[in-house]
Order: C-alpha cells, then sequence, then structure tokens
C-alpha cells in the first residue's frame, strides 16, 4: 500500500461510477477538490493543477465499512495499531473500521474510548470505538455506556466473551433503548460450546478435536432475539455461522425489525472440511460450519436475513499460531482479503451481481450503525474505492498490510482487487 496525501485536484477518470444508493452505473469522471467531492459527470473546463487518475476498465465506488474488527490497541501492539490496522483496511478497500473493546486493557471507560478517538485522527480511516457493555468484560457490572458514548463510542459488546447472564443482557438492552445504539453479543453458550476446536462433526471426531455444536450459538441467538423482543432494543448478531440461527432470525424479523446481523468472509468461503489441513489459521471463534450452514449464510444474504458483512479482523502473532491446533489462538485477519473472497464465493452463486456485493460492505453496516451512507453527495468528504472486479489473483503475504500475517486465505486464487483507496484526505494505491 502506497500511501500519500491527496492532491488538491484529483480527477477519477473514465471509470464506471457504481453508486448502491440509487443503484446506478455510470461511464464517467468524479472530481476531488481538497479531498471533497466537487463534480461528478462527464467532466470539462478542468483544472491545470490536476492529477488525473486512469479508471478506464474498472469500477469506481463507495469505501467499504467494517462494523466488527479488532486493532489490538491499547496493550497487543504487537499484534496490530490503529496505524497499522488502518494500512490494512486501506488495502482491503475499507474507509471506516469499528474496533472491538476486547483490547488490554478492554475499552471499558470514557477514557480509554477517548484514548482511541484522539489516537486514531492521524490514521488515514476513520475509526469507531465500540465499548464494553461490563466492566473489564466480566459479564457482570455494566460500564458507564451513557458517558462512553458521549466520548464517541458507536455501540457496546463484550466481544470475545458472551454475556452469560440473561439479567446482564436484559438491563444492556435496556439501557440501550435511551442510548439509540445496538448491544452486540458474542453468541455462545460456553457451557454448551465447552472449549470446543472445530465444529462439532463426524470430522471432529475423526481428527481427534474436541467438537463445539452449532446449538451453542442457536440457543444464545435465540435468548439474545427474545430479549430484544421484549425490551424493544436494537440487537446486532455478530459473525452468524449456523443454520440454525439463521431460521431463528429470519423467523424474529418478521416481528421485530430492530434485529440485525453479520457473516463474515471466511464463514462464507470455507466449511468445515478444510480442517482436515490442521491448519490453525481455519482455528477461529465461532468455528468454520458445515457446508449446509455454509450455504445456509449464503441464502441468508439473498433475502436479507443477514444484513452485511463484516471481517473480524483478528491479528495474532506468529508463536500464538504456529503451535498445536489444540493451543493455538482463536482468529484470522481478514480486511485485505474480504472484497476478493467473498466477490469469488458469491458471485459464483450467479444470485449476486456486483451491486449486491458493494452494497453488503457499503449501505447496509453504514446503517447499521448510523453512519452517513450516501457518500457520493457534491461537497462530502471523499470515501472512494476504485476496484477491478474481475481480476483474478493469489492472495499472498505481499498483500498483507496487517503486522500479522495469520489469514486463512493465503495461497487462495481470489477475484477482485483494490486498486485505490481514498479516504481522510489520504490516497492509497495497491
Amino acid at each position: 500500500m502506497r500511501l500519500k496525501k491527496i492532491g488538491k485536484n484529483v480527477i477519477l477518470k473514465g471509470g464506471v461510477i457504481l453508486d448502491p444508493v440509487s443503484r446506478t452505473k455510470t461511464q464517467g469522471d468524479i472530481w476531488l477538490n481538497n479531498g471533497c467531492i466537487k463534480m461528478i459527470g462527464d467532466l470539462t473546463d478542468l483544472p491545470s493543477d490536476k492529477e488525473i487518475i486512469d479508471c478506464e476498465g474498472k469500477f469506481v465506488t463507495h469505501g467499504f465499512c467494517d462494523i466488527h474488527s479488532h486493532f489490538r490497541e491499547p496493550g497487543r501492539e504487537d499484534k496490530e495499531t490503529l496505524f497499522t490496522g488502518s494500512l490494512a483496511a486501506m488495502g482491503g478497500g475499507f474507509t471506516r473500521v469499528c474496533i472491538m473493546p476486547n483490547t488490554n486493557p478492554p475499552l471499558d471507560s470514557p477514557e480509554s474510548i477517548k484514548f482511541i478517538l484522539d489516537k486514531s485522527k492521524t490514521c488515514p480511516i476513520h475509526i469507531h470505538p465500540i465499548g464494553a457493555v461490563t466492566k473489564n468484560q466480566n459479564g457482570k457490572d455494566l460500564t458507564e455506556m451513557g458517558l462512553m458514548l458521549s466520548e464517541g463510542a458507536i455501540a457496546f459488546s463484550d466481544d470475545g466473551i458472551a454475556i452469560q447472564n440473561s439479567k446482564v443482557m436484559r438491563t444492556a438492552l435496556e439501557y440501550s433503548i435511551v442510548l439509540n445504539v445496538p448491544i452486540i453479543n458474542h453468541a455462545e453458550d460456553i457451557h454448551l460450546s465447552s472449549d470446543g476446536l472445530i465444529h462439532e462433526s463426524l470430522l471432529s471426531n475423526q481428527l481427534g478435536l474436541r467438537g463445539n455444536p452449532d446449538s451453542a450459538e442457536a440457543i444464545m441467538v435465540f435468548r439474545d432475539l427474545e430479549l430484544s423482543l421484549i425490551t424493544g432494543s436494537k440487537l446486532h448478531v455478530p459473525h452468524v455461522t449456523t443454520e440454525k440461527s439463521v431460521n431463528l432470525i429470519r423467523e424474529m424479523k418478521i416481528k421485530n425489525n430492530l434485529i440485525t446481523a453479520e457473516v463474515t468472509p471466511h464463514h462464507l468461503y470455507f466449511n468445515v472440511e478444510y480442517l482436515k489441513s490442521f491448519d490453525t489459521n481455519l482455528k477461529v471463534a465461532p468455528p468454520i460450519r458445515s457446508e449446509n450452514d455454509r450455504q445456509s449464510l449464503i441464502n441468508a444474504l439473498v433475502d436479507g436475513t443477514i444484513d452485511c458483512i463484516a471481517t473480524d479482523h483478528a491479528p495474532h502473532t506468529i508463536h500464538e499460531k504456529e503451535t498445536t491446533f489444540d493451543l493455538a489462538t482463536c482468529g484470522m485477519i481478514g480486511l485485505e482479503s474480504c472484497f476478493g473472497a467473498v466477490n469469488k464465493i458469491l458471485m459464483d452463486n450467479q444470485r449476486f451481481e456486483l451491486m449486491d456485493i458493494i452494497t453488503l460492505l457499503t449501505i447496509k453496516p453504514r446503517k447499521i450503525m448510523g453512519f452517513e451512507y450516501d457518500l457520493f453527495k457534491k461537497g462530502s468528504e471523499a470515501e472512494i474505492i476504485v476496484i477491478d472486479p474481475e481480476k483474478e489473483w493469489v492472495f499472498n503475504q505481499e498483500n498483507i498490510k496487517s503486522k500479522s500475517k495469520n489469514s486463512a486465505f493465503l495461497g487462495e486464487r481470489l477475484i477482485g482487487v483494490i486498486n485505490y483507496t481514498i479516504s481522510k484526505g489520504f490516497i492509497g494505491k495497491n
């Protein structure tokens, strides 16, 4: 990623301008003046001090938004920092990222939220902290959610640690009504998942690895959906992996329009059979599930049961991954490989057009978090990407801008590349 400050007048010339808000595709140019949109169309009478970026044969569209990522700062800067996470995001076409609170210490106070926002001011993307629901993510004592919201928290979650106590979860949801933000709960009954290493199946028995049943997720999803219904609060279900969860969410959405859900690229791309390789980069939480579950996730994107795609970008050090499967840490990075992976899988499905895929990565996640989503308005600060959705490429370590390299997509042939990312007055070229 070659990153530089954007010039005074930049012309994105000759591309197909794909607007997911109006759902239109038009050939034309975009004139950026001091990093903001000045004009869109067939431009003439341009200033002499202009920089032209040739977009012929490419698509120009909104920057992606990731509502579920881990940048590890503070506490584990050896894995990722706000700045290196920003570079990874720009490499994947993301101009706006929401980061989870399971740092060390957790983002569980107004001061910690302010720290993130202050430090991210110099980063080339927009970073939004998600505050912890409970103090030190202990699942018992609620944080000062109102004060954290005032400092800039965008939502609340104890992600990575499921809130097991139903009373605590209900109270958090009730508070969120006043704050008008979603609660995001890692959906797992830990007593049922019982430290399972991979999806509970015939394969887990064959490999001799403890299984994590699909019911461990579905039971917690059911509880949270019911609590959202009785409280009338916003609930966002993260990283859905099972057909059982999908069916529960689909049914509840008929009764409750405050429910939203996400799916990750790796749960759309891989199934449990890939675990035969014992690749610890495929050890994630929740685990990679069956092929039937994977197909159910794709179907849920088709009918709108699942609202958007989020990466769950989870950087880890080499020594945390290059060990035995039972000792390896859960999680994989996902920002740089996201578009190539989901574009390949969903276009192969033939029920998706490029417009649909872009919408899942732009408008839908922004609406969930209450962000402005009409990014082509005149005068708007540019959050723009230039993409080639048909180019095939093999994902390798050179494509990784993250501080960590723990990706199960290494060596995979993906389809669709990010050429340029423009954000916060910066332009990055892959």
